[in-house]
């Protein structure tokens, strides 16, 4: 049997009710995500309900894209993430796994594809 653990965040980023200063979609500390490196990252709410677990090779482009598409899978709910968590994973492997699993395990509310908790 596989054993698979929900990895901590590297980084941990909240909005501002007022920010100050440089800001991105009302998160003043987007810069210390990296835009480098690859992993996976989580959007939660106010109350701290996972609204979206998504992956990606370079963090803060993808991060931005889910903010300015309009076919993110997120876009009905964007102004609702309040706080977004990152984890450095460079294997892509590791990336899908982490991701599917922490989809399923925590079920995710925006995430269709591989949901299998229905």
């Amino acid at each position: 049997m596989i054993s698979i653990t929900i990895p901590v965040a590297d980084v941990t980023i909240t909005k501002k009710d007022n920010p100050e200063g440089s800001n991105i979609y009302g998160f003043t500390d987007f810069h210390l995500i990296p835009r480098d490196k690859g992993g996976i990252f989580m959007f939660y709410n106010h109350d701290g309900e996972l609204l979206f677990v998504g992956k990606a090779r370079k963090l803060r482009q993808r991060i931005k894209k889910h903010f300015e598409d309009t076919v993110s899978a997120i876009k009905m709910s964007r102004d609702e993430v309040v706080k977004i968590e990152v984890c450095i994973v460079e294997d892509p492997v590791h990336r899908e796994i982490y991701e599917t699993y922490i989809i399923n395990e925590l079920k995710s509310k925006h995430n269709v594809d591989k949901v299998f908790f229905k």
